[in-house]
């Protein structure tokens, strides 16, 4: 590595990933893309696992989804619609409120996704 190489200053946000669509940070991607499942780049499965929390009933994590952040926020949306729960996206990671792991690899497993369910 030159010393041209290397990285001096950014302006992107700590631990910035590139986009799995478009290879670029910030993405690029026209509008329709953003959720495109990249099936062809999928090299391990997507996990799905369950944590207990100190209060409340738990949380449901999906991680290792190969989709564009705002990919992420649309699926999110959706499962928090058909379950009636709550969620949020916190470093690529999807939680859901509560166990809701077989919906969830059932969902996933119909979008195409290869799905482990771990924990």
């Amino acid at each position: 590595m030159s010393d041209n190489d290397r990285l001096v200053y950014s302006t992107g946000p700590e631990g910035a990933v590139n986009c799995p669509n478009c290879g670029k940070t910030p993405c690029v991607c026209p509008e329709g893309l953003a959720g495109e499942l990249r099936k062809r780049t999928q090299t391990e499965p997507v996990r799905v696992s369950f944590r207990k929390t100190g209060k409340g009933s738990g949380l449901t994590l999906v991680e290792k989804l190969p989709m564009h952040p705002a990919g992420k926020e649309e699926l999110l949306k959706k499962f928090k619609k058909r379950l009636g729960a709550g969620g949020t996206v916190k470093n690529g990671v999807l939680e859901i409120q509560g166990d809701r792991r077989d919906f969830v690899k059932k969902e996933l497993e119909a979008a195409g996704y290869k799905v482990k369910l771990s924990g």
